[in-house]
């Protein structure tokens, strides 16, 4: 079944006088490529797609885009404004009364309430279903990089923060945005997957150890890579700058993407990673050698306490 209807996109194309398109597809929504390639060409377009991995509006496929007047980006919401860049959000439904599943877990009257792209469209009636259940559930607007409210995303817990609830009812898949809300909010959080319905409380604790242990294994190195990457809304050079700063041992690399390859033919003792942050979470167990986010090269350095350990976030200014 398809999850991107595409009449209203082909209506805006034609309007714009568009001949060649640019499709780019999240993992997630790959395998809808040939079925939405094959009504634009249908009618009339000529279509190219961007066969290289994407991780979120952070990623565009700008190679492939000076191939057509055009890029669909399929998936999230926008990071930039740009008049070559059509941003087109996948809606994902769910029927809110599995919020009920959420109720018995849930300690307080006054919540704050986030997720991500995909469900945005259902945060009024979230609230609504809550309120009827005695919640009062506050939506707040994130920054730049999470323009909807209620939005948050892998590297960046604005609005969840923005809420200023001592508790608060993420809803969507995964694990990683619920950890990462409460290692940048400090409150407690509750995890609700909305499609099986099992709702838990989120305990942050077991990333900080691995974490320790990663850092403790850098501690001996070196030498560091301090990893710049080149992608579109990825580059943080003024923040690999100042990390580069603190240790003699220290040198930028730049990286479009950041595979255990790279880093085996470089050769470093150990690396910092300020691309995308999910890198040093999630992929740590396939690098070589250890990866730090810029807090934990910051603790390594002295310049900042263990107790103000911290989510790696992009935070817009």
């Amino acid at each position: 079944m398809s999850l991107i209807p595409v009449s209203d996109l082909i209506r805006r194309l034609s309007e714009r006088g568009v001949e060649c398109v640019a499709l780019q597809f999240p993992a997630g929504l790959a395998r809808q490529a040939p079925e939405v390639a094959a009504a634009l060409r249908d009618a009339g377009f000529w279509v190219i797609i961007s066969g290289d991995p994407c991780y979120g509006a952070c990623d565009l496929a700008l190679d492939t885009l000076a191939h057509a007047d055009v890029l669909v980006h399929f998936g999230h919401a926008p990071l930039e404004e740009r008049p070559d860049v059509i941003y087109e959000p996948v809606r994902i439904d769910f029927d809110v009364s599995v919020l009920s599943r959420a109720l018995p877990v849930l300690e307080s009257r006054r919540i704050g309430l986030v997720t991500t792209v995909q469900h945005v469209h259902l945060v009024s009636a979230m609230v609504a279903y809550l309120a009827e259940h005695g919640i009062e559930a506050v939506v707040a607007p994130g920054d730049r990089r999470t323009p909807l409210p209620g939005q948050v995303l892998g590297c960046n817990f604005a609005a969840a923060r923005a809420t200023g609830r001592d508790e608060i009812l993420f809803v969507g898949t995964g694990v990683f945005h619920p950890t990462g809300i409460q290692l940048a909010t400090r409150s407690r959080v509750v995890a609700l997957d909305p499609f099986t319905g099992e709702a838990r409380t989120v305990d942050a604790s077991r990333l900080v150890r691995r974490r320790a242990a990663v850092m403790a294994k850098a501690d001996g190195a070196g030498s560091f890579g301090i990893i710049v990457s080149t992608k579109s809304g990825q580059q943080r050079m003024a923040l690999a700058r100042r990390l580069a700063a603190l240790s003699d041992r220290a040198v930028l690399v730049a990286m479009r993407e950041v595979s255990p390859a790279g880093m085996l033919d470089l050769g470093f003792g150990a690396y910092v990673n300020t691309a995308c942050p999910r890198l040093a979470y999630d992929d740590q167990i396939r690098f070589p050698v250890p990866v730090l986010t810029p807090p934990e090269f910051e603790i390594l350095c002295g310049v900042r306490a263990w107790e103000d350990y911290a989510i790696d976030e992009y935070l817009s200014p």
